[in-house]
């Protein structure tokens, strides 16, 4: 794995470690270009990820194999699993999703043996490469990457909250699962000034080489607008990972922002 590239466990597809989310506002047109510029990886998040889907349609057309699809969704039995990996095949054009992950485990997703046999059978049928969750429980993150059938977490990970280093990151060796850390910039807060923090805030690029330069970490995830946007987080590969004083600044300032305790829960 290098800082810019990684080369994802249980796929064996090789990829640009800065991912697209699908739900923020990029068009169509946003989704074609950063396929142009290297783009690997894409959260389609249901419903909210819809406005990308024909620039989506149009890069796994041209170069399936370059591409990692990966679908989170509320699932709470194994029908309901099913049906969502079928709507997503046929709305995406394609024969198969790289990834499906159960949203949000614990509230918004439920982790069964059904659900576990309906996404086996999907594996087994060739319509799903791998599985996984998005998991803010932290604990029991680590417990099921040490100990589960789960390929993939998509964990909160950021200055903020650095807490996998201690609760998930130990627990990994034992099965190589993907890590994909998202929530790089605290839904913003770690880019606003705060009354009563002296120091400045970070800057989006920051705040993604703070999650690219932890070696657990194959993927950070980006939730561009527009393409500025887009432009600005792509930019934060050319910088490389975070090193001496800087790091030490961004983790003290992330450490400065916790102890607010403002938004805690994001």
């Amino acid at each position: 794995m290098s800082f810019t590239h990684a080369t994802l466990p249980h796929l064996e597809t090789r990829v640009m470690r800065l991912g697209i989310a699908s739900n923020y506002g990029i068009s169509a047109d946003d989704v074609r270009y950063a396929a142009e510029r290297g783009v690997g990886y894409w959260l389609h998040a249901g419903r909210r990820g819809r406005a990308i889907s024909e620039g989506l349609r149009e890069a796994l057309r041209s170069e399936r194999e370059k591409h990692v699809v990966s679908y989170v969704h509320s699932s709470f039995w194994g029908g309901q699993v099913r049906r969502a990996v079928e709507s997503a095949l046929r709305e995406l054009g394609t024969d198969y999703l790289d990834i499906y992950k159960l949203g949000w485990l614990g509230t918004g997703s439920r982790y069964s043996q059904g659900i576990i046999d309906a996404l086996q059978a999907l594996v087994a049928e060739g319509k799903l490469r791998a599985f996984g969750t998005s998991i803010h429980d932290r604990q029991r993150a680590g417990r099921l990457a040490a100990d589960s059938p789960l390929d993939v977490f998509m964990i909160r990970y950021n200055a903020k909250h650095p807490g996998a280093e201690q609760d998930i990151f130990p627990h990994l060796a034992a099965r190589d699962p993907v890590v994909v850390a998202y929530t790089a910039t605290a839904w913003r807060q770690l880019l606003r000034p705060v009354r009563g923090v002296e120091q400045p805030p970070l800057s989006a690029a920051q705040c993604y080489r703070f999650c690219l330069t932890s070696p657990h970490v194959h993927v950070v995830l980006s939730g561009p607008r527009d393409r500025a946007e887009l432009d600005q987080n792509l930019a934060a590969l050319e910088q490389g990972p975070l090193e001496g004083d800087e790091l030490a600044r961004v983790r003290a300032y992330g450490a400065e922002i916790k102890a607010k305790r403002k938004l805690d829960y994001l």
